[in-house]
């Protein structure tokens, strides 16, 4: 069972109405604040994919605050996957849109 302190590796997808309602700005922000590492983009029209590395217990926080989204954002659906850290990050950022 993982500790809350492990680093680990958080691969998001969240469906909806998740553009022009400051979705990746509202990533971003919660994810600067945590302290984690990694991105956020936009996929497609309907579509934020989010990928971070940091303490567990941070990346849950992280999780829930994507899933709820920012106000004027409805998320219809969400994948998560817990996946090994690379260590890759130096900060968070966002990134073009795919």
């Amino acid at each position: 069972m993982p500790e809350p302190t492990d680093v680990v590796r958080l691969h998001i997808r969240v469906k909806g109405r998740v553009q022009g309602v400051g979705f990746r700005a509202h990533v971003d922000y919660n994810a600067r604040e945590l302290g984690v590492t990694g991105w956020v983009r936009n996929v497609g029209y309907d579509i934020v994919e989010a990928v971070a590395e940091g303490e567990r217990q941070k990346l849950e926080r992280l999780a829930e605050s994507i899933q709820a989204g920012p106000g004027g954002s409805h998320v219809e659906e969400a994948t998560v996957e817990w996946l090994d850290p690379t260590g890759e990050f130096q900060h968070f950022m966002v990134r073009r849109s795919i």
